[in-house]
């Protein structure tokens, strides 16, 4: 076991990413010394960040970036800002990104990084030293030719701009390509806010070619209706699905009619959730987990 490996060994999500990797190589027939190398990150980066809130007390949050590996190129991968967040899963979403980059063909390897917070609870200002102080703790760990972050789990295009920001004053140069997703203004795609979402829709409408022939007609459920999920929901739809169900994290509705999207975005944007969504015979659950057992294609 690694000298670090304490911090991640016990987390279900790393053990369920490593049941998948133990998996795949036994199909692949893969030899057990390159498993072991495969379920453990190159580095892992744990740092401390203190902010001063706006009640003048200090709060202090762990963060990590996981550089699980760099055999096809510089470690990609989205950093999340999450309550939830651990060492272990920061770990298997970077290999999950290992798997990622190199099925697509790109020649970046899997990177992650994460920070315990719930953004929601910070203003502004406070978000901006979070993230500004987050990305100074790693800045010698990432780079245009080392390690490239992106948004993920409640972090945007004005978080990435904070981040190229900050590591710009660090090295005393506009480093544009440190960081992906940046607004328009700083170089940023301005496709980048939908092609998540929609690459997430494509992988669908292909998977249900194979299955169905089409997506026409087919019921989908969309868990989650950040950015990702609004703009898989919008092509899905589009492209002929039915989408019955979506969710946030306060729950989900269901129709088996199906949803007006466009209606469900508004309330989204104006209430904060899809469950201010009522109209006729929608059924509304806290419990946005259960959307993952409704009955659709």
């Amino acid at each position: 076991m690694s000298e670090y490996a304490v911090l991640y060994e016990n987390d279900p999500v790393y053990q369920m990413a490593v049941k998948q990797l133990r998996e795949s190589a036994n199909i692949l027939g893969l030899p057990d010394d390159v498993v072991e190398i495969l379920r453990h990150p190159e580095k892992l980066v744990q740092v401390r960040i203190s902010i001063k809130r706006d009640n003048g007390k200090v709060a202090t949050f762990i963060g990590w970036r996981s550089q699980h590996n760099s055999a096809l190129g510089p470690y990609k991968g989205g950093i999340r800002y999450s309550p939830n967040a651990t060492a272990g899963e920061t770990v298997a979403l970077s290999m999950w990104m290992t798997w990622k980059n190199a099925l697509a063909g790109l020649p970046y390897g899997g990177g992650k990084g994460a920070v315990r917070v719930n953004p929601k609870e910070l203003s502004q200002r406070e978000l901006e030293e979070l993230s500004r102080k987050y990305f100074a703790a790693i800045a010698k760990e990432v780079g245009p030719d080392i390690d490239i972050p992106a948004p993920d789990v409640y972090t945007n295009p004005q978080v990435m701009a904070w981040y190229y920001d900050e590591y710009s004053k660090i090295v005393g140069y506009p480093a544009w390509g440190v960081v992906t997703a940046k607004p328009a203004e700083l170089g940023g795609l301005f496709v980048r806010v939908i092609s998540t979402g929609y690459g997430t829709a494509l992988t669908a409408r292909e998977a249900a070619k194979k299955l169905f022939g089409g997506l026409e007609g087919r019921t989908v459920a969309v868990h989650g209706f950040g950015n990702v999920g609004i703009w898989a929901a919008k092509y899905l739809a589009e492209w002929g699905a039915t989408v019955v169900a979506v969710s946030d994290s306060k729950g989900y509705i269901y129709d088996t009619r199906g949803l007006n999207i466009e209606e469900v975005i508004k309330v989204k944007e104006q209430t904060g959730s899809v469950i201010n969504y009522k109209p006729g015979d929608v059924k509304v659950s806290g419990n946005h987990m259960e959307l993952l057992e409704l009955p659709v294609d």
